[in-house]
């Protein structure tokens, strides 16, 4: 095991004790042997089971057998989460086949980033969240179910559910992806004409043809963003089934899947032959190996908030420092589309997670005997599935990329570390994608020109504003002052600013999308502006030292003159009402820092107070 590695997990096992102990002292507690469905009464049974069908009333009502919640982010607006019409009747089918039920126990809200971007609908992104865990715990509450079957790919969508199903960690879960669409036109392609019409030089039809020829069908975005992050994190936790993650939708193998996963649920539940519920297998080892996935293979920066969030519902406290130190010491293994030309189709075919999770392994980068709902170790996920004669079979992983143009090897890595690292300075502390940033880019020192929404950057920009060297302050865009939507409608004229050949650059305490990173972004600055942070004392021109690889985001002035400056109040009204934010006023008030998983959740504080 790496050193690094090592003394991470270390730290965060001392730091979560008290946190973990409590939490896994009521997960015991919740715990009764035998189906959960007993220790109801017999109104409450017979409204559990009246819509159900003669044979479903029978399995239910001897208390022999589990029955497993089905807990579905379906709709058919998101292209992700369209396939997953099918999946209840199927898992339904085959758990019936094996003596066994499940109930579809509720649906969660899921809303698509790709459609709210640069909307107000944007300001509930985050919120999403913590809504879908809510709703996730509210499904599971009837206590009726021995398990659950988590179906959801997307953004907020999957953080949510797990930070839901780990408040029920008594119960074994497993998640069932729905796979990607296939490929469309190149994410090179789009991006430049998506540039093209930020500069004004295609119109909205020649635009809207490039991006339905990317985004086409159902199943998930093909990009490596925050949805396939959220898949490649899953697996390498061990909480979906070997090499399942980017198996494309609406295919016999996906199918086949499906119905495997639907039959490993039941051995993993209290009357099966290897019970090992949510919250015990989930430790320490798994989180800090999602974040060592994450790092090596460039994955989203939402993470370094949801895994933060995640983690505490289990009573693990993580630190960005982790992040930072892991991304240290792991080699950033794959070129996927925002930091290449490749998706995630290409990258299952060069030999996908079966592949990095071997990568990783043989560097003593990864906590290999986790708990997985496969069993006992990370050697059950260096296979990948296929259909042999119609039978689902899982073979050998390749252990040589099949092409190390998108998946390369731990010793010759496309860069020797990860792809995040954490600034400090006196603006606070940040977050930047460094993946798909050249060299040139990793230092830049320019003049601040302040935002205080990404509107103003964007009239600034269409009137020729921004021919030069600078650095966007764009602030008030946390998590309290309007829920910290994601700024990826800032990404075409940074970009074609930064193609004509000034430095350029963006600091914010908003979020950028997991698609974003090619202009050098320093993001999620904590503490944010709207809770006192320093960013609110910028004023434009001031100069600012983004130096990544010195690690820091300094404001170059006088500490006595800045600490004397007053700190701008903008008004925030316009951001509170419509679209439903007027709802969510709670949510901006009690919600935490994004280095704290900007979550409304105070969980570790339940536990220490």
């Amino acid at each position: 095991m790496n050193f690094v590695v090592a003394e991470v997990t270390r730290r965060i096992v001392e730091r979560s004790a008290v946190t973990r102990s409590v939490y896994l002292e009521r997960i015991e507690a919740a715990y009764s042997a035998g189906v959960s469905r007993k220790s109801l009464g017999c109104s409450n049974l017979a409204h559990a089971i009246a819509p159900l069908g003669t044979a479903e009333k029978a399995s239910l009502s001897h208390f022999k057998t589990p029955n497993i919640a089905i807990v579905t982010a379906y709709n058919d607006m998101l292209s992700a989460h369209q396939p997953y019409a099918l999946y209840p009747p199927l898992i339904k089918r085959v758990l019936m086949d094996m003596g066994a039920t499940a109930q579809v126990a509720g649906g969660v809200p899921a809303m698509c980033d790709g459609v709210t971007q640069s909307q107000p609908g944007m300001e509930l992104s985050l919120f999403s969240r913590d809504t879908i865990a809510m709703a996730t715990a509210i499904a599971l509450s009837h206590n009726m179910f021995d398990g659950g079957l988590y179906l959801g790919v997307c953004d907020k969508i999957v953080p949510g559910l797990l930070i839901g199903a780990l408040s029920f960690g008594h119960l074994p879960a497993v998640f069932v992806p729905a796979g990607p669409m296939g490929s469309g036109i190149s994410n090179a392609e789009k991006s430049h004409i998506r540039q093209e019409y930020a500069q004004g030089k295609v119109g909205e039809e020649v635009l809207f043809k490039a991006e339905a020829a990317s985004y086409h069908s159902s199943g998930t975005c093909t990009f490596y963003g925050t949805a396939n992050s959220n898949q490649m994190m899953l697996e390498i936790m061990g909480l979906h089934l070997p090499g399942s993650s980017f198996v494309n939708t609406n295919t016999p193998l996906r199918e086949a899947l499906t119905q495997a996963a639907s039959r490993q649920i039941i051995g993993m539940t209290s009357s099966g032959s290897r019970y090992m519920p949510l919250g015990r297998m989930l430790d320490e080892r798994s989180f800090v190996n999602a974040i060592i996935g994450l790092v090596a293979t460039g994955g989203s920066t939402n993470h370094t908030i949801h895994l933060i969030a995640m983690a505490k519902a289990a009573g693990i406290i993580l630190d960005w420092s982790d992040f930072d130190a892991l991304s240290s010491v792991t080699p950033l293994l794959c070129r996927m589309y925002p930091n290449g030309q490749a998706d995630v189709n290409a990258f299952r075919e060069a030999g996908g997670m079966g592949l990095v999770i071997r990568e990783l392994l043989g560097s003593g980068l990864l906590h290999e005997d986790v708990e997985t709902i496969m069993g006992r170790g990370l050697l059950h996920y260096l296979r990948e599935p296929a259909l042999k004669n119609g039978e689902l079979v899982f073979e050998e992983a390749p252990s040589v990329s099949r092409n190390p143009e998108v998946v390369s090897s731990s010793s010759r890595p496309f860069s020797y570390e990860g792809g995040l690292a954490v600034l400090d300075g006196n603006l606070g502390r940040s977050v930047v994608k460094t993946s798909a940033l050249k060299e040139q880019q990793m230092y830049i020192e320019a003049e601040a020109i302040v935002f205080e929404s990404q509107e103003a950057f964007q009239e600034a920009f269409q009137a020729g504003e921004l021919e030069r060297d600078f650095i966007a302050v764009v602030r008030f865009q946390g998590p309290k002052a309007n829920g910290m939507p994601e700024l990826h409608g800032l990404m075409p004229p940074l970009g074609v600013l930064q193609d004509r050949g000034f430095r350029v650059a963006i600091v914010t305490d908003g979020r950028m999308s997991g698609a974003s990173g090619k202009v050098p972004s320093a993001i999620h600055i904590s503490p944010e502006a709207a809770q006192g942070g320093p960013l609110a004392k910028v004023r434009t021109g001031d100069m600012i030292v983004l130096d990544i690889k010195a690690k820091r985001l300094d404001l170059l002035i006088d500490e006595k003159i800045f600490e004397a400056r007053k700190a701008a109040v903008p008004d925030l009204m316009a951001n509170r009402h419509g679209m439903g934010r007027e709802l969510f006023a709670m949510m901006r008030r009690s919600v935490s820092s994004a280095q704290d998983g900007a979550t409304v959740f105070d969980l570790i504080g339940e536990e220490r107070s």
